[in-house]
């Protein structure tokens, strides 16, 4: 039987939604996999073990209830270390920024958590996110997981989002785009990534590269799922100017 974290996530969440697989499960194979690869990947600054079991307990008993908030509740997803979540640490990569904790959320994660899914934790990013490269001397480089012998590098900016997704640690992750920062590190792992245009998905609460090039984006298994994300996280926001005028569609 095919392990539930290699599916991409329009599958998962089918099956979630159809009561064949539970989010506690997904959450315990994810985990599984992160606590036994995240040693040598170094993917991850940090992952959310506890509060994830949390709340996939809770989207378990919601969904079984009648009372799923939508299609892709109960769905884990990845983090860039430059999306702020308030009370959080959110070092955008630089390890002068340790002990930084973030003053808000961004609008796109208050996007995810109302659509239901679950942040699996946060991932590395190249300092300032300004590298193509991947590589991050400070907090160390995440390793590409297609050679398990050589330490190549693994795309920037947005390094630890493409390892995630491709060694199967995450079924999809949150990148950002100014020059290639989503789409280097999707192509160097394997995986799909998705440079959104500029506007459609609210940068408030990122920290910021180029306010006229930065776009959030997705990183996923497949085109499927590439389109799937911009669909909960597009859409007008006052607190930025450039999604003024941008409609919410509907999930699925």
């Amino acid at each position: 039987m095919t392990s539930s974290a290699f599916l991409p996530v329009h599958t998962l969440a089918a099956d979630i939604a159809a009561l064949r697989l539970s989010p506690v499960d997904l959450i315990d194979e994810y985990m599984s996999r992160i606590e036994r690869l995240e040693p040598k990947l170094h993917a991850f600054v940090t992952f959310n073990a506890a509060n994830a079991w949390l709340a996939a307990e809770a989207a378990d008993k919601a969904i079984r209830s009648g009372h799923a908030v939508g299609p892709l509740h109960g769905v884990p997803v990845a983090i860039k270390d430059l999306v702020e979540i308030e009370g959080e640490v959110a070092m955008g990569g630089t390890a002068a920024w340790r002990h930084r904790r973030a003053p808000q959320t961004a609008t796109l994660m208050r996007k995810l958590m109302a659509a239901g899914m679950i942040n699996l934790g946060k991932t590395h990013t190249v300092e300032f996110a300004y590298g193509g490269w991947g590589t991050n001397q400070h907090l160390g480089t995440p390793w590409n997981p297609w050679d398990a012998n050589t330490h190549r590098t693994p795309g920037g900016s947005s390094s630890g989002s493409g390892v995630a997704v491709a060694a199967r640690m995450a079924p999809w992750a949150i990148g950002t785009d100014t020059g290639g920062s989503v789409r280097i590190p999707a192509g160097w792992n394997g995986v799909t990534g998705l440079k959104t245009t500029i506007g459609r998905i609210s940068t408030f609460g990122v920290l910021p590269l180029s306010p006229t090039l930065d776009t959030p984006g997705p990183i996923t298994r497949d085109i499927e799922d590439a389109a799937l994300l911009p669909t909960v996280l597009q859409g007008s926001d006052p607190r930025d100017r450039r999604t003024i005028g941008v409609l919410d569609v509907d999930r699925w």
